[in-house]
């Protein structure tokens, strides 16, 4: 199990240049990646997005690549020769027309606009694209490691609120059906009170316990709760990505406590939903966390 949070950082060299790249996540329900990278290596985009999704299931990642220094094959200087010819020409005119000596030398010459034209060689695209595609999963390996070990620790804080639910699940089925002896000796109290003399029917006595106790019955939400949460167990053991998969889980197990504490009818076992639901709760935040 892995969290969705991380961090993971690699470099390398490729033709001279020298290229870093950082993998940065965060918490979202869905993928969403970003790529961050200098706009002349715009076409690294589409693979490093292809790359990002084949080792991430979901979170909020950003990709930063940054690229520095300049190989000799970079660049390329042309001359232009007809521009070059024009200065020199009008340079000349200039001199006949004021008198002045003309003193124009190469290197003034050179420094003249646009004479001499640096020129950007175009990148190699498939090359840069595989080595820094490269680069990326040997960041990726820093950021699942991190990834894996924050998911160790969430796991095993799932697992022992788990426990806990297992525990307090025990104590509701144990009170539930005490719950109901509870009620049958109220009612028969209050018959008696209220027939005095009367012999209390004990048939319709018997009626009104069984139609409390069908009416209040948390025995199938119980059991679904514990099927659940031997379901949430085997998830935990899962290599692959769980997240939704425990999201959606955990809102069945709200759905079963919610409905445990509006047939409770009774106090403690109020108390005890309430702890349950709490447990259940801070499972649900963390799971917020996992991929």
């Amino acid at each position: 199990m892995k969290s969705m949070t991380g961090y993971g950082r690699a470099r390398g060299t490729i033709d001279g240049k020298e290229i870093s790249v950082e993998v940065r996540a965060v918490n979202h329900r869905y993928l969403d990646v970003n790529i961050k990278c200098p706009r002349a290596y715009s076409f690294l985009e589409e693979a490093l997005k292809k790359a990002a999704a084949e080792r991430i299931a979901r979170g909020k990642v950003d990709i930063f690549v940054q690229i520095s220094g300049v190989s000799a094959d970079d660049i390329t200087i042309s001359v232009n020769t007809e521009l070059a010819k024009h200065y020199m020409n009008a340079l000349r005119e200039l001199s006949e027309v004021t008198g002045l000596e003309q003193d124009l030398s190469l290197l003034s010459l050179a420094r003249m606009p646009e004479v001499l034209v640096e020129k950007q060689a175009e990148p190699d695209t498939e090359k840069l694209t595989a080595g820094i595609t490269a680069i990326f999963h040997e960041a990726a390996s820093e950021f699942d490691a991190m990834r894996k070990v924050e998911g160790e620790k969430m796991a095993a804080d799932v697992q022992a609120r788990s426990q806990v639910i297992v525990s307090l699940l025990e104590q509701v089925e144990a009170r539930a059906p005490q719950r109901t002896l509870e009620y049958r000796e109220k009612l028969e109290k209050r018959m008696q009170e209220l027939l005095a003399d009367t012999t209390v029917d004990e048939q319709r006595l018997l009626t009104e316990a069984a139609v409390f106790a069908d009416r209040t019955a948390i025995d199938e939400e119980t059991v679904r709760l514990r099927s659940h949460l031997s379901q949430l167990d085997q998830m935990l053991r899962d290599e692959k990505p769980i997240g939704r998969k425990l999201d959606f889980l955990v809102q069945e197990m709200n759905r079963e406590s919610n409905t445990i504490g509006s047939k409770a009818n009774d106090v403690t076992l109020s108390k005890i939903v309430v702890e349950l639901k709490s447990e259940i709760e801070k499972i649900r935040e963390q799971i917020q966390n996992i991929e």
